[in-house]
Formats: structure tokens, C-alpha cells, sequence
């Protein structure tokens, strides 16, 4: 895979004319390849949605460099090529939704873009599709519950095709089932149609479907890997009062306590396998 967004030595103030201002990102570096799904997790004033809005020149790093496909954010001649390349969701979907219909809304991307009619009904049937709204394309977005008004601010995204998708705090203000319905459609569009997805979201049970996790605190990266390796570190993420899946959490006490287990868990599956050959090596024993 390819490096698609490279971030070297980022510092970012929102204030710059204030002297003592703070960095919200002290001198973050990484890589995110094409087709990856990398999810960024912290707690809340980490950074990580300061880092979102980097990733399509909406901030602008104040030393340091974005590059997006070999274009810096920096320069102004490529910002309308940027954000063609990356798409970015928001919080509130609400904040989004600009039309009274859904189809009208998923379209409206496409006719700032100019795209012919012909070619905006292809895009917004298919993105609607995508993310398995093309039965309410004629209904009205205040009708929908959160997670289905989501899915349509993903597909308005979709349709300008990006190559890459930014949710920043997606679930956020979902119930359970709406947050287990945008997972579902991002990692439906990640491994079905190989947009580069990346999530940002302190929830770690969403993190652990991706194929990296980075895990910053203020400011800073503080480790990444895949799920695996970076949940593995239970006492690193806890000196530094972050959270691990409650899988990860439940396996880790009971190691504490003493009993055999695996060094980490990530999900419900593997923490049912866990206790099951606790249960029945504490039944042999019996």
C-alpha cells in the first residue's frame, strides 16, 4: 500500500497572536495508507478532532506539513483537489443535511461539483445503496432516526467519490443501534469498496474493526499498532487515563486475579472463549 496522507512533525495553534496559546498537536507524524482503516482514539482534548480537520485543509498546520497524495495542504492551488480526495463527516449529522429530501441532499455535493444530471442520478443511487438507504431516497431527513440521518450524510460524501473518508466523532450522538449501523456501512465501505477510511472516536470498541489503531493524548501520539498491540498496553492507556474495549478490561482483572487467561482480548467473542476455559478448567480441578 501506498502512503496516501503523510503527516511530518505537526504543530497546531488556534490562537496564534495569543503568546502563552497552547499547541492542541505537538509535533504528530504518521502515515496512512490508500485503502486502509485506521482508526484515532483519545479522550476528549486529546487532539484527535483537531487532527481531523488537517487531513481536508480546513486547518492548516502552523509548522510542519499535510500531504494529501503528494499535494500539501498548505498550497491553495490544490485545496479544491484535497477536499475532492478527502471527504469529511461531522459529529452532528444534522450539521450536514441541507435538503428537505433525501436524494436532494445526497446530490447536492455533486451539483457544487458540476457533474452532468445524468451522471448526479447514477452517483446518488449508488451511494445510497451503498450504505443501504436507497429505500428512503424520497423521504424526508427529519424522519430518519440518527443513525439512518448518518448514513445519508456518508452518502452525500460518497457520491463525490472520494478516496478517502474522514469521520470525525460519527457515533457520537447515536443510540446503541445507530452506532452499530455507521460501523457496519464504514467497514462495509472500507473492505467492499476500498475508500481509505478514517475514524475518530473514543469508543473503543469501534476501534478494534480497524486495521491500526492511534491512540493520542495531548496533543501527541502515544502509541498505534493494530488493535491488538495497542490494547495489549492495558497499564500505559490507564497511567494515561484511557480506555481499553470492556472485553479487554474484564480479562485484564481477572489476570490480576490470578487466573489463566489470554494477554488480550478485544471483543465479545473472544472474552465468551476466555471464561469458558476458566469455567472448565476450574471445573476439572474441582
Amino acid at each position: 500500500m501506498n502512503n496516501f496522507i503523510q503527516v511530518n512533525d505537526v504543530y497546531f495553534q488556534y490562537d496564534t497572536d495569543e503568546e502563552n496559546s497552547k499547541f492542541a498537536l505537538n509535533g504528530i507524524s504518521m502515515n496512512i495508507s490508500k485503502g486502509e482503516f485506521v482508526a484515532i482514539v483519545g479522550h476528549n482534548g486529546s487532539g484527535k478532532s483537531t487532527l481531523a480537520k488537517h487531513f481536508n485543509s480546513i486547518y492548516l498546520p502552523t509548522t510542519g506539513n499535510v500531504i494529501v497524495d503528494g499535494m500539501n495542504t498548505k498550497d491553495d492551488e490544490h485545496i479544491f483537489d484535497i477536499r475532492k480526495k478527502v471527504g469529511l463527516v461531522l459529529q452532528n449529522p444534522d450539521n450536514q443535511i441541507v435538503a428537505g429530501i433525501v436524494e436532494e441532499d445526497v446530490a447536492f455535493g455533486c451539483e457544487n461539483l458540476g457533474i452532468p444530471p445524468a451522471e448526479i442520478r447514477q452517483r446518488v443511487d449508488n451511494s445510497l445503496k451503498a450504505v443501504d438507504m436507497y429505500d428512503y431516497r424520497r423521504h424526508s431527513p427529519d424522519k430518519l432516526s440518527g443513525g439512518q440521518k448518518q448514513r445519508v450524510a456518508i452518502a452525500g460524501i460518497i457520491a463525490m467519490e472520494p478516496e478517502c473518508i474522514v469521520l470525525d466523532e460519527p457515533t457520537a450522538m447515536l443510540d446503541p443501534q445507530g452506532r452499530e449501523e455507521v460501523i457496519s456501512t464504514i467497514t462495509k465501505l472500507n473492505k467492499e469498496y476500498g475508500i481509505t477510511i478514517i475514524l475518530i472516536t473514543h469508543y473503543m470498541e469501534e476501534a478494534v474493526m480497524a486495521d491500526r489503531v492511534i491512540m493520542m493524548d495531548s496533543g501527541k501520539v502515544l502509541t498505534e499498532g493494530t488493535p491488538r498491540e495497542v490494547f495489549s498496553q492495558v497499564e500505559l492507556l490507564k497511567k494515561h487515563r484511557l480506555d481499553v474495549p470492556q472485553a479487554t478490561e474484564l480479562i485484564y482483572k481477572l489476570k490480576g486475579c490470578g487466573f489463566e487467561v489470554p494477554d488480550c482480548v478485544l471483543n465479545e467473542e473472544e472474552c465468551v472463549q476466555a471464561l469458558l476455559k476458566i469455567m472448565k478448567t476450574n471445573s476439572v480441578g474441582e
